[in-house]
Protein backbone atom coordinates (compact mmCIF):
# COMPACT_ATOMS: atom_id res chain seq x y z
CA UNK A 1 0.00 0.00 0.00
CA UNK A 2 1.36 3.42 -0.97
CA UNK A 3 1.70 5.79 1.97
CA UNK A 4 0.87 9.41 1.26
CA UNK A 5 3.73 11.68 2.33
CA UNK A 6 3.18 15.17 3.77
CA UNK A 7 5.02 16.65 0.77
CA UNK A 8 2.76 14.90 -1.73
CA UNK A 9 -0.33 15.80 0.29
CA UNK A 10 0.68 19.47 0.24
CA UNK A 11 1.19 19.36 -3.52
CA UNK A 12 -2.17 17.67 -4.05
CA UNK A 13 -3.91 20.21 -1.85
CA UNK A 14 -2.23 23.06 -3.72
CA UNK A 15 -3.41 21.58 -7.02
CA UNK A 16 -6.95 21.06 -5.71
CA UNK A 17 -7.17 24.60 -4.36
CA UNK A 18 -6.10 25.95 -7.76
CA UNK A 19 -9.02 24.06 -9.34
CA UNK A 20 -11.55 25.34 -6.81
CA UNK A 21 -10.26 28.07 -4.46
CA UNK A 22 -12.07 28.57 -1.20
CA UNK A 23 -11.86 28.45 2.59
CA UNK A 24 -12.10 24.67 2.50
CA UNK A 25 -8.35 24.50 1.81
CA UNK A 26 -7.42 26.42 4.97
CA UNK A 27 -9.88 24.24 6.88
CA UNK A 28 -7.95 21.21 5.56
CA UNK A 29 -4.64 22.75 6.64
CA UNK A 30 -6.03 23.30 10.14
CA UNK A 31 -7.23 19.69 10.25
CA UNK A 32 -3.82 18.47 9.14
CA UNK A 33 -2.00 20.51 11.76
CA UNK A 34 -4.39 19.39 14.48
CA UNK A 35 -3.99 15.76 13.42
CA UNK A 36 -0.20 16.09 13.64
CA UNK A 37 -0.32 17.54 17.16
CA UNK A 38 -2.84 15.05 18.52
CA UNK A 39 -1.19 12.05 16.84
CA UNK A 40 2.16 12.98 18.31
CA UNK A 41 0.65 13.02 21.81
CA UNK A 42 -1.10 9.68 21.23
CA UNK A 43 1.88 7.71 19.94
CA UNK A 44 0.61 7.62 16.36
CA UNK A 45 2.56 8.49 13.21
CA UNK A 46 2.26 12.29 13.25
CA UNK A 47 3.56 12.79 9.70
CA UNK A 48 1.05 10.29 8.36
CA UNK A 49 -1.75 11.94 10.33
CA UNK A 50 -0.74 15.36 8.99
CA UNK A 51 -0.87 14.16 5.39
CA UNK A 52 -4.24 12.51 5.86
CA UNK A 53 -5.68 15.61 7.48
CA UNK A 54 -4.50 17.76 4.59
CA UNK A 55 -6.26 15.70 1.94
CA UNK A 56 -9.47 14.67 3.70
CA UNK A 57 -11.54 17.24 1.73
CA UNK A 58 -9.59 17.07 -1.51
CA UNK A 59 -12.73 15.96 -3.35
CA UNK A 60 -13.79 19.59 -3.25
CA UNK A 61 -11.42 20.21 -6.16
CA UNK A 62 -14.41 19.91 -8.49
CA UNK A 63 -16.32 23.16 -8.82
CA UNK A 64 -20.06 23.17 -8.35
CA UNK A 65 -20.15 19.96 -6.30
CA UNK A 66 -20.14 21.16 -2.68
CA UNK A 67 -22.17 18.41 -1.03
CA UNK A 68 -21.76 14.75 -0.24
CA UNK A 69 -20.32 13.96 -3.66
CA UNK A 70 -17.00 15.53 -2.55
CA UNK A 71 -16.52 12.40 -0.46
CA UNK A 72 -16.66 10.17 -3.51
CA UNK A 73 -14.62 12.60 -5.59
CA UNK A 74 -11.78 12.44 -3.07
CA UNK A 75 -12.06 8.70 -2.60
CA UNK A 76 -11.83 8.05 -6.32
CA UNK A 77 -9.03 10.56 -6.85
CA UNK A 78 -6.85 8.99 -4.18
CA UNK A 79 -7.54 5.49 -5.48
CA UNK A 80 -6.50 6.69 -8.92
CA UNK A 81 -3.20 7.86 -7.43
CA UNK A 82 -2.76 4.54 -5.60
CA UNK A 83 -3.20 5.88 -2.06
CA UNK A 84 -5.68 3.44 -0.54
CA UNK A 85 -5.43 4.68 3.05
CA UNK A 86 -5.87 8.30 1.94
CA UNK A 87 -8.83 7.24 -0.20
CA UNK A 88 -10.48 5.70 2.83
CA UNK A 89 -9.93 8.89 4.83
CA UNK A 90 -11.62 10.90 2.08
CA UNK A 91 -14.50 8.44 2.28
CA UNK A 92 -14.87 8.18 6.05
CA UNK A 93 -14.15 11.66 7.36
CA UNK A 94 -17.82 12.74 7.35
CA UNK A 95 -19.31 9.52 8.71
CA UNK A 96 -18.44 8.54 12.28
CA UNK A 97 -21.00 5.73 12.16
CA UNK A 98 -20.64 4.70 8.49
CA UNK A 99 -24.18 5.85 7.61
CA UNK A 100 -24.47 8.03 4.46
CA UNK A 101 -27.63 9.67 5.75
CA UNK A 102 -25.56 11.32 8.51
CA UNK A 103 -24.37 13.91 6.01
CA UNK A 104 -26.07 17.27 6.37
CA UNK A 105 -26.06 19.24 3.17
CA UNK A 106 -26.68 18.90 -0.52
CA UNK A 107 -27.63 15.39 -1.56
CA UNK A 108 -25.87 15.84 -4.87
CA UNK A 109 -25.17 12.19 -5.57
CA UNK A 110 -26.73 10.33 -8.45
CA UNK A 111 -28.42 7.09 -7.33
CA UNK A 112 -25.50 4.96 -8.58
CA UNK A 113 -23.01 7.15 -6.75
CA UNK A 114 -25.03 7.02 -3.54
CA UNK A 115 -25.07 3.24 -3.70
CA UNK A 116 -21.34 3.20 -4.37
CA UNK A 117 -20.83 5.41 -1.32
CA UNK A 118 -23.02 3.16 0.81
CA UNK A 119 -21.16 0.03 -0.30
CA UNK A 120 -17.70 1.54 0.23
CA UNK A 121 -18.61 2.82 3.70
CA UNK A 122 -20.06 -0.55 4.70
CA UNK A 123 -16.85 -2.28 3.63
CA UNK A 124 -14.50 0.16 5.39
CA UNK A 125 -12.72 -1.00 8.53
CA UNK A 126 -12.11 2.13 10.59
CA UNK A 127 -8.72 2.70 12.19
CA UNK A 128 -7.57 5.32 14.65
CA UNK A 129 -6.49 7.43 11.68
CA UNK A 130 -10.06 7.51 10.38
CA UNK A 131 -11.25 8.45 13.86
CA UNK A 132 -8.54 11.08 14.27
CA UNK A 133 -9.37 12.85 11.02
CA UNK A 134 -13.08 12.77 11.88
CA UNK A 135 -12.20 14.45 15.17
CA UNK A 136 -9.93 17.04 13.57
CA UNK A 137 -12.52 17.80 10.89
CA UNK A 138 -14.91 18.64 13.74
CA UNK A 139 -12.39 21.01 15.36
CA UNK A 140 -11.09 22.84 12.29
CA UNK A 141 -12.12 26.27 11.07
CA UNK A 142 -10.18 27.90 8.23
CA UNK A 143 -8.73 30.25 10.86
CA UNK A 144 -7.59 27.47 13.19
CA UNK A 145 -8.81 25.05 15.83
CA UNK A 146 -11.94 25.94 17.78
CA UNK A 147 -14.12 24.23 20.36
CA UNK A 148 -16.03 21.38 18.77
CA UNK A 149 -19.36 23.00 19.65
CA UNK A 150 -18.48 26.03 17.51
CA UNK A 151 -17.57 23.95 14.48
CA UNK A 152 -20.62 21.70 14.70
CA UNK A 153 -23.00 24.64 14.95
CA UNK A 154 -21.17 26.38 12.10
CA UNK A 155 -21.71 23.35 9.84
CA UNK A 156 -25.36 23.04 10.87
CA UNK A 157 -26.03 26.71 10.13
CA UNK A 158 -24.47 26.44 6.68
CA UNK A 159 -25.76 23.03 5.63
CA UNK A 160 -28.86 22.43 7.70
CA UNK A 161 -29.81 19.64 10.08
CA UNK A 162 -31.40 16.24 9.70
CA UNK A 163 -32.70 13.44 11.92
CA UNK A 164 -29.20 12.00 12.37
CA UNK A 165 -27.55 15.19 13.58
CA UNK A 166 -27.78 14.73 17.36
CA UNK A 167 -26.52 11.14 17.25
CA UNK A 168 -23.69 12.26 14.96
CA UNK A 169 -22.74 15.05 17.35
CA UNK A 170 -22.68 12.56 20.22
CA UNK A 171 -20.26 10.41 18.26
CA UNK A 172 -17.95 13.37 17.74
CA UNK A 173 -17.89 14.02 21.47
CA UNK A 174 -17.08 10.34 22.04
CA UNK A 175 -14.17 10.73 19.64
CA UNK A 176 -12.97 13.72 21.64
CA UNK A 177 -13.15 11.69 24.84
CA UNK A 178 -11.40 8.74 23.18
CA UNK A 179 -8.37 10.74 22.08
CA UNK A 180 -8.33 12.80 25.26
CA UNK A 181 -8.00 9.54 27.21
CA UNK A 182 -4.79 8.79 25.30
CA UNK A 183 -3.17 12.13 26.12
CA UNK A 184 -1.38 13.45 29.18
CA UNK A 185 -2.64 17.03 28.76
CA UNK A 186 -6.03 18.58 27.99
CA UNK A 187 -6.52 18.45 24.22
CA UNK A 188 -7.53 22.07 23.81
CA UNK A 189 -4.47 23.24 25.72
CA UNK A 190 -2.43 22.25 22.66
CA UNK A 191 -4.22 24.84 20.51
CA UNK A 192 -3.99 28.34 22.04
CA UNK A 193 -5.96 29.84 19.16
CA UNK A 194 -9.06 27.84 20.13
CA UNK A 195 -10.24 30.53 22.58
CA UNK A 196 -10.16 33.36 20.03
CA UNK A 197 -11.57 31.17 17.27
CA UNK A 198 -14.47 30.19 19.48
CA UNK A 199 -15.25 33.35 21.43
CA UNK A 200 -13.53 36.12 19.44
CA UNK A 201 -14.35 37.79 16.18
CA UNK A 202 -13.39 34.89 13.92
CA UNK A 203 -16.30 33.46 11.87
Amino acid sequence: MNILSPETAQELLKWACAQNPGPWADHARTAGRAAFVIAERCGMDAQQAFALGLIHDIGRYRRGEPGIVHVLNGYRLMLKHGYEQAAQICLTHSFPSQVPEEYSGDGDCAPDDRQALRDALAAAVYTDYDRLIQLCDSLALPSGVCLMEKRLVDVALRHGANAYMIDKWKRYFLLLQYFQSKMDVPLYSLFPEAVDNTFGTQP
